[in-house]
């Protein structure tokens, strides 16, 4: 059984989405601030965070970044009624797997969530296939999710980790936007694309130590990691 924690002040949703997705088979943990929400990440192990944007005492983007201080790898989804796109991006920047927009459908965050943790699990399951991609001066190492440049960890958003390991595991080679966006996102559409372009731009600031390496925007098709021969 998948533990979730669930960050909702409105008591009407908070009950209503811990009910129906226990009724799912989740166990759900609901926590009615950020301050009750920390406390719980620090004493218990969960699997996924669905996290309100609009609390109380900290906005959701603030609580994400405490929370990942707290358990570096536990994924969380935005849920929202802010509508504009720049606060869609900004949470798909912090490293969110997901952002829906109030009101919620109960069914279709079910899905989301089952899509999301079968990924996981599909991916755990594959990580011993390869240790580690050698991407010019820099190393990503599967086993730790960890960048190191000459030895020096570069610390990645999770969401960072898996677009550059889909990229170095086809290195020079078109990589095509519905390749990136179902296989990082689990969804090809118009945010996703938008945030997606945010991600290249934090990679290249992370690979931009290797002048001989690029990420290359192929217009209309996709992306492409070159990394030029010595």
């Amino acid at each position: 059984m998948y533990k979730l924690i669930l960050v909702e002040d409105d008591n009407s949703l908070g009950y209503l989405l811990s009910e129906y997705l226990g009724m799912k088979g989740f166990n759900v943990t609901w926590a009615k601030d950020a301050s009750e929400a920390m406390l719980k990440t620090k004493t218990n192990v969960f699997d996924l965070a669905i996290l309100d944007v609009m609390l109380p005492d900290m906005d959701g983007f603030e609580l994400s970044q405490k929370i990942k201080a707290i358990n570096a790898e536990l994924p969380f989804i935005f849920l929202t009624a802010r509508s504009l796109k720049i606060d869609v991006l900004k949470g798909f920047s912090l490293g969110a797997v997901d952002y829906l927009k109030k009101p919620i459908d109960e069914e279709e965050l079910v899905v989301r969530i089952n899509a999301l943790l079968s990924r996981l699990v599909s991916d755990a399951g594959h990580e011993d296939q390869v240790s580690q991609y050698e991407i010019g001066d820099y190393v990503l190492n599967m086993d730790n999710f960890e960048l190191n440049y000459k030895g020096k960890p570069i610390k990645l958003t999770g969401k960072e980790f898996d677009l550059l390991a889909l990229l170095a595991k086809n290195k020079n080679q078109l990589c095509t936007h519905k390749e990136i966006l179902t296989t990082v996102w689990d969804k090809n559409d118009y945010f996703n694309k938008k945030s997606l372009n945010v991600f290249i731009s934090h990679l290249r600031k992370h690979l931009g130590q290797d002048p001989k390496l690029s990420i290359v925007n192929v217009s209309r098709r996709g992306f492409m990691l070159r990394v030029e021969e010595t």
